[in-house]
């Protein structure tokens, strides 16, 4: 199953061609996609007009949407921080943290346009296409 991050939503609601929206374009309809309840928040707060946020949100929930969080995805999401700030590397949004630890506990492949990701890719295992 494909996790699709808000990086690449945004990217592919706006018409940008690159190797990631490409990907998503190409798995609809053949791959099984999901999202994450803040994903779902994130990518709906970037419309403006009400017609375009409405048909966001429509062809949004036609996906899984499971939700972020619990104790135990905080507990785990906060070892995979503590595990990459001793390899020197700092993450610099807690909810990329939070979502690639869904993906990796989840074993689930995350398309992402965000290279804050990359270090839960070579530290930890995410998995994801090499699409950079």
């Amino acid at each position: 199953m494909w996790l699709v991050d808000t990086s690449v939503w945004i990217a592919y609601f706006n018409g940008i061609a690159m190797p990631q929206t490409d990907r998503l374009d190409a798995a609809l309809g053949h791959e099984a996609i999901c999202l994450v309840d803040l994903i779902l928040c994130e990518v709906l707060q970037g419309f403006q007009r009400q017609s375009e946020f409405e048909a966001a949100q429509t062809a949004l929930l036609a996906f899984p949407i499971y939700p972020l969080g619990g104790v135990e995805l905080a507990l785990q999401s906060a070892e995979y921080y503590r595990t990459l700030r001793r390899r020197g590397v700092t993450v610099r949004k807690t909810i990329d943290c939070l979502i690639a630890t869904f993906a990796i506990t989840n074993e689930m492949w995350l398309l992402h346009n965000d290279r804050d990701f990359d270090p839960f890719e070579t530290c930890l295992g995410l998995k994801s296409d090499t699409l950079k």
